[in-house]
């Protein structure tokens, strides 16, 4: 099962082994490590995958998901 996990003022961090990372154009990007982490902040120069600009960059997040009832 797959899972993605928003983090704190940083990006996305996807697990699972059956994860395919595909664009809009339908070209598949490989994914080298796993757990892998996608941008959330758009500094990255490895997009769609985070290389730690967040950090540099003093990202902060918009808000939290809001919770369901």
């Amino acid at each position: 099962m797959a899972s993605i996990k928003v983090r704190k003022n940083g990006p996305l961090l996807v697990s699972g082994d059956d994860v395919t990372l595909v664009d809009w154009n339908g070209e598949i990007y490989p994914i080298d490590t796993r757990p892998c982490v996608l941008c959330r902040c758009g500094a990255s120069e490895k997009r769609p995958f985070c290389d730690g600009s967040h950090n540099r960059i003093r990202f902060e997040a918009a808000e939290a998901a809001p919770k369901t009832r």
